[in-house]
């Protein structure tokens, strides 16, 4: 399997002198084609910032961070939006959705932006709006929907087109139940189809979907397993 995403020996830091903060330390890391990798751990572990090196949202203080081979520092910021708009979707906790925009708008925007024409970025969008169970709020306004069907155009808006690698910030938090288990089932089927995806989740029995489960804290990868060993343990809380 070749590695969609790749980080290497990455460490961020986040202000000056004593006042400096270490969000990641050295962190090697790898998402291949065909992968979803949970990332858990606790508050201030170093997950979102993981999230937003890979998406290109924010660039390292040293070590390098790749997509598809390419480097994102040497792309600068101009490659970097091409490349979230072409082969990156990014699923934020409070959803960055376009309030004067409708849904079909918000997922077809990505798509026009990078030269798809009008009818067929709405035409994508419409499909990942069925795929996501909300067809029929595709001409609703943001402050018009709940929560959880924000949530679902964003998703939507992350998985439509081709996408290489989708990246989740705690995708099901604003979801119910039932509802979460469909996006997860979505993110899975997702990848294998082919993409890469990273799942930030506090969740073990979200991480039970993944493939393997990488964890962070204090900004170091601290372990890695496969997924049985999570599942065993949502097991093990189901029987208590």
């Amino acid at each position: 399997m070749s590695a969609v995403l790749r980080l290497d020996t990455v460490t961020r830091v986040h202000g000056e002198g004593e006042t400096a903060v270490q969000a990641l330390r050295g962190v090697t890391f790898a998402a291949h084609a065909g992968e979803l990798v949970a990332v858990m751990g606790p508050s201030g572990s170093g997950k979102s910032t993981l999230l937003t090196l890979a998406g290109g949202l924010d660039t390292p203080t040293t070590g390098s961070v790749r997509v598809e081979d390419q480097d994102l520092v040497e792309l600068g910021a101009r490659g970097r939006a091409r490349l979230r708009r072409t082969s990156i979707g990014y699923v934020f906790q409070d959803f960055n959705l376009i309030p004067a925009l409708t849904a079909v708008e918000n997922v077809a925007l990505p798509l026009e932006l990078d030269g798809r024409s009008g009818r067929s970025a709405r035409a994508l969008a419409r499909e990942a709006l069925e795929e996501v169970g909300i067809p029929d709020l595709a001409d609703r306004f943001p402050d018009h929907m709940s929560g959880g069907q924000q949530q679902r155009v964003a998703i939507a808006r992350a998985v439509v087109g081709e996408r290489r690698l989708v990246l989740a910030d705690e995708p099901t938090g604003a979801l119910d139940t039932e509802t979460g288990e469909e996006i997860l089932r979505l993110l899975r089927s997702r990848c294998d189809a082919g993409a890469a995806g990273v799942l930030v989740t506090h969740e073990a029995r979200h991480a039970a979907w993944a493939d393997r489960v990488v964890f962070l804290r204090d900004g170091v990868v601290v372990d890695e397993t496969g997924t049985d060993r999570v599942e065993s343990l949502v097991d093990a809380g189901a029987d208590r």
